[in-house]
C-alpha cells in the first residue's frame, strides 16, 4: 500500500477556474474532464491487461464533458476566454501525476474522480434547473462509478 498524499484538486486548480466567469466554469471543468479522459487513455496502453476498464473511464469523462457541454451552451465568441487558463491547469494536473508509478496515479485518480462527484453536486446544489441538476447528478455519478473502478483495480493489485 502507498502513502502517497492526494491533492485537493479545488484548491490546486483553484487560480486557473476563478480565471473563467462563473458563467461558463462548469464548460470549464468539461475541458479538464477531457485532460482526464486522455489521462485514461494513457493509463490502458500502460496497464494493456486493464486497458477495458480504463478506457471505460475514459469514455465517462468524454461523456460528463458532452453532458456539461450540452447542459452550459455556451457563444462561440467565448471560447477564447473559456480556453485561457487550460494550458496552466492541464500542467498542474499533469505534474501532480509525473513523479508516480501507475498504481499512485490511479490511486489519486481515484479520490480525484471522488472529488469531481462532489463538484457536481455542488453545482447541482445551486443550479434553479431541475433538467440541468439532473444531468449534473448523472455526472457525478459517471465520477463515482470510475472511482469505484479504480478502488477495485486498485485492491486487487494491492492484494496481489
Amino acid at each position: 500500500m502507498s502513502n502517497v498524499v492526494i491533492p485537493r484538486f479545488g484548491e490546486l486548480l483553484g487560480p486557473f477556474i476563478s480565471q473563467v466567469p462563473p458563467d461558463i466554469s462548469p464548460r470549464f471543468l468539461a475541458l479538464l474532464e477531457r485532460g482526464a479522459a486522455s489521462r485514461y487513455r494513457g493509463w490502458a496502453e500502460m496497464l494493456p491487461e486493464h486497458a477495458e476498464g480504463l478506457m471505460r473511464c475514459a469514455v465517462a469523462e468524454d461523456e460528463i464533458a458532452n453532458r456539461i457541454e450540452a447542459a452550459f451552451p455556451m457563444d462561440e465568441s467565448r471560447r477564447t476566454e473559456l480556453q485561457a487558463p487550460l494550458p496552466g491547469a492541464l500542467k498542474t494536473y499533469y505534474d501532480v501525476f509525473a513523479p508516480l508509478d501507475v498504481w499512485d496515479q490511479l490511486r489519486i485518480q481515484a479520490n480525484a474522480e471522488r472529488q469531481g462527484a462532489g463538484a457536481w453536486e455542488r453545482i447541482a446544489g445551486n443550479h434553479p434547473d431541475p433538467k440541468v441538476i439532473e444531468i449534473l447528478n448523472s455526472c457525478s455519478e459517471l465520477e463515482l462509478t470510475s472511482a469505484d473502478y479504480l478502488d477495485a483495480l486498485l485492491a486487487e493489485h494491492d492484494g496481489r
